[in-house]
């Protein structure tokens, strides 16, 4: 038996060190529900997670950009319908026009009618969103960038409703003979119209269907940085109980060990 050192002791210590390392990181991931809580937990995982939580914000900003997208293109079939509705009031004033068993005076009211629609669908043209043109030419498509698988770029058309308009401007009823012209040029307008909107139907049905996977993308990578960072509570509770028990028992036995020195020291002791 020695005084000058008690390894027993230390070694007692020692452990006692190293339950307290693991109870503290037990109470550290319990309290804020996270496994990494710094680099030092685990440095891969934390790297990984990294690049996850920038693919999520990125994935979000893209769903943003779909959902403007959708808005775009329901406003814009917003106003075709309602260009819609003035080509076919134009269509059924030039019919009523076009028959001869009216006075002249009834059909100067419908020329004067179908002049005020005319200048309607005229400045539908000037319809925006968020600043941006609802009609433009053809050939103008708004990009439109998407993460899906890789990456990917899809496009919305402005819809060119200026070629409607152009083609129905110069039109007018104050005559029979007019008026069957109008009749034919719009019977024309309303189909291509028809077009337009149907474009616009298939463009919001694919971005629509990219939002649909783009979120399905979100879930799945926001259950991959749970599995990375999120600590298992359950198993966390265990340890915490387990290191807990090892503490106190740590304590006890580092206690027992410094009274080693002592019992040496009684064998000093002299009547």
């Amino acid at each position: 038996m020695i005084i000058s050192n008690n390894a027993v002791a230390a070694v007692a210590a020692y452990n006692l060190d190293q339950t307290n390392v693991s109870l503290r990181k037990s109470i550290t991931r319990l309290s804020s529900g996270l496994r990494i809580n710094s680099s030092v937990d685990d440095p891969g995982g934390l790297a990984v997670s990294l690049k996850l939580s920038a693919a999520i914000r990125r994935t979000d900003a893209t769903s943003n950009n779909m959902g403007n997208a959708l808005s775009f293109l329901q406003t814009q079939d917003g106003v075709l319908k309602t260009a819609n509705d003035v080509l076919l009031r134009m269509s059924e004033l030039a019919s009523l026009a076009s028959s001869s068993a009216i006075a002249s005076n009834d059909r100067a009211l419908y020329n004067t009618e179908f002049s005020e629609l005319d200048d309607q669908i005229t400045n539908m043209l000037q319809e925006d969103f968020n600043g941006i043109s609802l009609f433009a030419d053809p050939s103008a498509i708004l990009p439109l960038r998407t993460t899906i698988s890789g990456v990917q770029t899809m496009g919305i058309t402005q819809a060119d409703l200026d070629s409607i308009v152009d083609s129905v401007t110069t039109l007018g009823v104050a005559t029979v003979a007019t008026a069957t012209v109008a009749s034919d040029v719009l019977e024309t307008a309303i189909q291509n119209l028809a077009v337009l909107r149907a474009t616009n139907g298939a463009e919001q049905s694919r971005v629509t269907f990219a939002q649909d996977i783009l979120e399905v993308n979100r879930t799945n990578l926001e259950a991959a940085h749970s599995q990375i960072m999120d600590a298992d509570i359950a198993r966390e509770s265990t340890n915490y109980a387990r290191n807990s028990i090892i503490a106190e028992a740590g304590v006890a036995m580092l206690a027992q060990a410094n009274t080693i020195s002592e019992r040496a020291l009684k064998l000093l002791e002299f009547d």
